[in-house]
């Protein structure tokens, strides 16, 4: 499975790459909403990983842009920020983000919710 990870800090990116990789996934990089949308078009992964506090466009906007594009309105994504306050979770579920969770990276709970939105 390929996962488009879209995160702007290289430390946060640099570890949840080895991680995923070390489970088997293969994965594309992006560092802000823009260009993860770019190669969300390119690259039709089976998923993607947003973190929401994104430079050029935040991850609210890129979910609702690559939910109204048809291209890649069926690729599931998972929120992953670092917003944890109350109504973040629904925002990004309203943004299109199919998930949510938290930083710092419970990576158990990540690989769950993985398995439930990509049904593996």
């Amino acid at each position: 499975m390929t996962i488009l990870l879209i995160e702007d800090n290289e430390m946060n990116l640099d570890m949840l790459t080895r991680r995923l990789e070390r489970k088997g996934y293969s994965v594309i990089s992006a560092g802000d909403g823009l260009s993860g949308i770019e190669k969300a078009n390119q690259n039709s992964p089976e998923l993607i990983i947003m973190d929401l506090s994104l430079p050029m466009m935040d991850g609210w906007e890129a979910a609702k842009k690559l939910k109204a594009d048809t291209a890649t309105k069926s690729i599931p994504i998972i929120a992953l920020t670092a917003h944890a306050m109350k109504g973040d979770r629904e925002k990004a579920l309203n943004a299109g983000c199919d998930e949510y969770d938290t930083k710092p990276v419970n990576f158990e709970r990540l690989l769950e919710k993985i398995r439930k939105v990509t049904k593996t």
